[in-house]
């Protein structure tokens, strides 16, 4: 079986480990042991010292559609026992103390937008598509995302991404100051690692330093994960977000 999450060490980019989904027929749709895996690779790189930036890839015109509806009903219907993996893969992604960057080519719905906010630097290329539909499933913004978007891009582009579920194109996301920079598809992959590798090859402690004095103190972006988990949790099990959820396999089947 294919691994859907590659965690790699390339040789040529010394001090970045990447974590690249790997699952291009399902459009990178994330799984619970996807989410998972990707945990377990933010753990080690935290843990390792030779690793000094984390870098997120996707596959060619797509980064990822955001979770697996097939695998998020399951949860549902089995009654939304306990957190999701993705609880758990949020988490370990907030609270790493090494820098992480990422590299978009194509579609990024969902968490796949929500990730980027929790990134220190983004390169997107020119065809890609930023998009959260959490309201248009039944669901609420997660990742904390409802609190960080409406400081990164003001109420109304916060609003229109969130509840409107407005897609941004790369030029507007870079204008929402969601990503960092636009190149051309070919670009995306070169120039996201080739700037991990620069980061990673700076001083660690003081990088480390900088980079907790620019996010601020993480507590209140805890506590609204946990209050957006919450609620997340509780539309999971309702009449309205299962409906959603039938109703969009349906479609797609």
């Amino acid at each position: 079986m294919t691994d859907l999450i590659l965690i790699e060490r390339p040789e040529a980019y010394p001090g970045v480990l990447v974590i690249r989904f790997n699952r291009p027929e399902k459009k990178n749709a994330i799984t619970q042991a996807m989410y998972a895996k990707m945990t377990d690779g933010l753990l080690s790189a935290e843990d390792d010292a030779e690793i000094r930036c984390v870098a997120f890839l996707g596959t060619e015109g797509c980064f990822s559609a955001g979770n697996d509806m097939a695998d998020f009903l399951a949860f549902a219907m089995a009654g939304a026992v306990g957190e999701p993996a993705a609880f758990g893969f949020l988490k370990a992604l907030w609270s790493v103390s090494k820098p992480v960057v990422s590299g978009v080519d194509g579609l990024a719905i969902g968490i796949g937008t929500t990730i980027q906010m929790h990134c220190d630097m983004t390169i997107a290329s020119d065809r890609s598509l930023f998009k959260t539909p959490f309201v248009d499933l039944a669901l609420v913004p997660e990742a904390g995302s409802s609190l960080l978007a409406p400081r990164m891009m003001g109420h109304q582009r916060a609003f229109a991404m969130l509840a409107a579920s407005e897609g941004f194109s790369a030029e507007e996301a870079r204008a929402a100051g969601l990503i960092w920079k636009v190149v051309a598809p070919e670009a995306v992959e070169a120039e996201t690692l080739t700037l991990a590798a620069s980061i990673a090859a700076k001083p660690p402690e003081a990088m480390r330093i900088a980079r907790d004095l620019i996010r601020g103190d993480r507590a209140e972006l805890f506590v609204r994960m946990e209050e957006e988990l919450a609620f997340f949790v509780e539309r999971l099990k309702s009449a309205e977000a299962r409906a959603a959820f039938e109703a969009f396999l349906k479609a797609k089947s």
